[in-house]
């Protein structure tokens, strides 16, 4: 090994059996030109490169590259978020891997425009072009702010939700579409109400009954040719469950708050019940699922619940991922 105060220099011997000086320095000026591109080895599409089984897998591809995507409100108005992107496709049997730069760079080309569900279909389409598979899916995740109103005081604050927008294209080039949802709100126990009220009434004893912060996380897969927003999704959940965690709150609010939950004391059946009322009646949700989670502050475990829409090759209220929802 030569070394000087600014190059490290090493000899390296050539599949030829020459010996080379080779430089341990970045080379900024350099210039990549269509030949030595050319040059360039491909070890995804390398000669007896596969390793493992030769099968096909189902998704490959990257995960939680994040950019600033502008998204449509309900006012038609759009709004700048920093989201989360994963992309992945199918890969056929005796291909080794996909150039993994490719999903990035062919989402990269929609990134001026405004997201809806609709461009998520553009995207597939190109994937499947870009990289050469059968399927193809994507997932958008954000954190979607709307300015919510006090119950009593007239005060503001924005609420924000954990949402997610995803799209997915077959091998027949059938494109389908979800938007999850998080709704966060309280649940009150009719059993610990009923009992309160009758330690009250028949020994006069103050008591409290219980009540627990929980959310419902919801998967609503939207009919072709239908227009379905975010607000859309939250106004079904707070029609369902009216008691939503609140931003700003005075006394008078905070009082507003109990009255509420007294008025609608749930068990988390009913929770996913009520939130399947108003899902299944929206000709724009062709299919969905709603998992529940309260978080008891009577017990040291949660209780939980899972619905589907029950539609035949749809949802099957198989989540499990109960510990996500803990809020």
């Amino acid at each position: 090994m030569i070394t000087d105060t600014m190059t490290k220099l090493y000899l390296h011997k050539t599949a030829a059996g020459t010996e080379t000086a080779l430089q341990q320095q970045y080379q900024r000026d350099f210039q990549v030109t269509p030949a030595y591109r050319e040059s360039l080895p491909d070890m995804q599409n390398a000669a007896g490169a596969l390793q493992g089984a030769n099968v096909a897998i189902q998704q490959v591809g990257v995960s939680n590259f994040k950019l600033p995507l502008k998204f449509r409100t309900h006012t038609g108005e759009p709004i700048t978020l920093e989201t989360s992107v994963t992309g992945t496709v199918s890969l056929r049997p005796s291909i080794k891997g996909i150039n993994m730069s490719r999903v990035v760079r062919s989402f990269y080309e929609f990134q001026d425009d405004t997201f809806t569900l609709e461009t998520l279909s553009s995207i597939l389409t190109a994937y499947k072009k870009e990289v050469v598979c059968d399927s193809a899916r994507i997932q958008l995740n954000f954190s979607y702010p709307l300015l919510q109103k006090s119950l009593r005081s007239e005060l503001f604050g924005y609420q924000y939700y954990q949402c997610a927008f995803e799209g997915r294209i077959d091998q027949q080039n059938r494109v389908r579409t979800f938007i999850h949802f998080d709704f966060v709100y309280s649940s009150a126990c009719p059993c610990s109400a009923e009992l309160s009220e009758h330690a009250r009434d028949v020994r006069a004893v103050y008591s409290i009954p219980h009540s627990q912060r929980s959310k419902a996380r919801v998967v609503v897969e939207v009919a072709p040719d239908a227009e379905l927003t975010i607000e859309d999704v939250q106004m079904h959940c707070l029609n369902a469950l009216q008691t939503e965690t609140q931003v700003m709150v005075k006394r008078e609010d905070e009082q507003a708050f109990a009255e509420m939950n007294g008025a609608a004391i749930k068990f988390v059946e009913d929770a996913a019940r009520l939130v399947y009322e108003q899902l299944n009646a929206d000709p724009r949700i062709c299919d969905f699922e709603v998992a529940c989670a309260h978080l008891e502050s009577l017990h040291s475990h949660d209780a939980v619940s899972v619905i589907a829409k029950g539609v035949p090759s749809g949802f099957r209220a198989e989540f499990s991922n109960f510990k996500d929802l803990i809020c």
